[in-house]
Formats: structure tokens, C-alpha cells, sequence
């Protein structure tokens, strides 16, 4: 098994230590597990690649993976988020970049599964996505073990969304948390933004049933609630007051949901969906809104049906 690294040095590290001195520093790297910082020696001849990059970095890193792929290999990507400046979803960056032999090839594992707890053999369930189940089904049997199990389905874009989306509401959540608003405030905010996601979703030609799920409701809830969501903890600090920039500089892993804000924002304007919770949160990072004005707005919009 090898592990790319960009960068040379945190290979080199991996390799002599058996640790990543940057990410989960304290859990021990298996010893077939080989680090490079070369993306030809990384890929060529191999039969699965994962890409676990940020969502921002897909379409170079991909793009540079592109000439070393074999044929027949299955490309399976973990990243939750949408790009910048295009609002693609991942597996549409993946289809310009990517010749189209591995398209059908293209599988999406999502779901409420924290690094952390993986690493530490915790139990966890996740759901792979493809249009072509049988690829689904076979990252299912290579990745399940007796504490990771892996569920398949066949709605990517719904798959894809869920653990997108779910960031931005996290950072509500936390902006409620921060408030000091209560168990109340959170319930209303989680049940109320999957309503937005699946809103969304579904006017991008999403099944509203995937958000009853593990990469729907399932991640919304482990993002929403877990201490060790970054989403939630940059919602916290906004509710406190804190600066947006001051919070980013203390952090040394990103944080999707700040990025994907913008992006949902214009998904929502695009396709004519209302998603006032995003909005909130758009208006708080760009710093038009307090957190606490933000909140009120919520609560004095105009009373309707919860269907809507």
C-alpha cells in the first residue's frame, strides 16, 4: 500500500518514524504502508486509488494523477466538499480532468466517520456511491473490515451533497452552540437544515431518500453534535465572537464547510432553492451579520408550513 504526500520531508517522516508528524501524530503507520511524494511511483499499476485531498486541491492533484492511471483502476474519492470557484461536486471535477475510460469507475464514500476514531479500530459504517453498483460493491468488500463496514448505493450526487452540505449547517449548529442557545436551538437548526440540504439536493437531481441515511442524516448528526468536528468548532468561535480569520489561523486541518458556504449559496440562487440557514451563515463568515442578529433573523422569518 502507498501514500502519497505532496510534500517530500512529511514523506521521508512517514517512512523513518512511522508516524505523520502533521495529522493523528499519535497512532503508529502499519508497515506495509510506504510513503512518496511522487504521484507516478504512487499510482502506476495500481488497481484502487483513494483521493483524500481537500476539496480546493482535487482538480490539480487529479489532473497530475491523470497520466499514471492505469485503465482499469477504480478511483474512489473521500473528500466532502464542492470547488471554490466552479460549484462543481467532486465527481464532476473528476470527469474533466479524468479520461473518460475511468468514468464509470468513479466511486463516492461518504458518511459519519471521524478520522480519529477510524484510526483508533472504533466501529463505523460509511456508504460508497456509484452509478455502476457492481464498482461499489467491490470498494465495499476491499474497504469493510470487522469495525468499518461499508453500505453501497447508486445516488452519487445525492452521496456527494450529503457530506458537502452537512458542513455548512455543523457550523450553524456551532454558532447556536457558541450562543449558548440551548439543545432546543440545535435540534431545530440539524432538522430544519436537512430540510435546506435535501432541498437542494433533490432540485440537483438528488433521491430524498439518500438523506435518511448514512451520508444524509447520519453525517449531519456526527457533525452537528461531535467534538471533534472542525465545522462545529468554527461555528462555536463565530457564535463567541471571534474573528473568522483569527479562528483559521489556529487551525491545522481544514475546515470544508467555510468554503462550501460560498459555493452552496450560489447553488441555491442557481437553481431557485431558499436555503435560509446557509444564507445565515454566508452573511457571518463574510462578517455582514453578528451571530446573535443572525439567529434572530431565523426566528422572526415569516411563519409557514414545515413542508416548505
Amino acid at each position: 500500500m502507498t501514500l502519497w504526500a505532496r510534500d517530500a520531508d512529511l514523506a521521508d517522516a512517514i517512512n523513518r518514524d512511522r508516524k505523520n508528524p502533521r495529522y493523528l501524530t499519535e497512532f503508529q503507520i502499519p508497515a506495509p504502508v510506504r510513503a512518496t511524494s511522487d504521484l507516478e511511483d504512487a499510482l502506476t499499476e495500481r488497481e484502487l486509488v483513494i483521493c483524500a485531498v481537500p476539496s480546493h486541491g482535487v482538480r490539480d492533484v487529479m489532473k497530475g494523477a491523470s497520466p499514471h492511471l492505469s485503465d482499469e483502476c477504480i478511483v474512489v474519492s473521500t473528500v466532502k466538499g464542492i470547488e471554490p470557484d466552479t460549484c462543481m461536486r467532486m465527481d464532476e471535477v473528476l470527469r474533466e480532468v479524468l479520461d473518460p475510460i475511468h468514468h464509470p469507475r468513479f466511486t463516492f464514500l461518504s458518511g459519519p466517520a471521524f478520522a480519529h476514531e477510524i484510526a483508533h479500530g472504533r466501529p463505523s459504517a460509511v456508504t460508497v456511491a456509484c452509478e455502476q453498483e457492481a464498482y461499489a460493491i467491490s470498494v465495499q468488500q476491499s474497504l469493510s473490515s470487522p469495525w468499518f463496514r461499508c453500505y453501497t448505493a447508486t445516488d452519487v450526487i445525492g452521496v456527494e451533497l450529503g457530506g458537502a452540505l452537512k458542513n455548512v449547517i455543523a457550523i450553524a449548529v456551532g454558532i447556536c452552540d457558541g450562543l449558548e442557545y440551548g439543545l432546543n436551538a440545535r435540534a431545530a437548526v440539524m432538522t430544519r437544515g436537512l430540510r435546506e440540504i435535501t432541498r437542494l439536493a433533490t432540485a440537483m437531481g438528488a433521491d430524498p431518500m439518500t438523506f435518511l441515511g448514512l451520508s444524509g442524516m447520519g453525517d449531519l448528526v456526527l457533525t452537528c453534535t461531535g467534538d471533534l468536528s472542525r465545522n462545529r468548532r468554527v461555528g462555536i468561535a463565530l457564535g463567541q465572537g471571534q474573528q473568522l480569520e483569527d479562528i483559521v489561523s489556529g487551525m491545522n486541518e481544514v475546515a470544508e464547510g467555510i468554503r462550501t458556504t460560498h459555493a452552496v449559496s450560489q447553488l441555491a440562487l442557481k437553481h431557485g432553492v431558499e436555503m435560509p440557514i446557509v444564507e445565515m451563515v454566508r452573511d457571518l463568515i463574510e462578517g455582514s451579520i453578528s451571530a446573535a442578529d443572525g439567529a434572530e433573523s431565523l426566528m422572526n422569518r415569516q411563519l409557514k408550513s414545515e413542508n416548505e
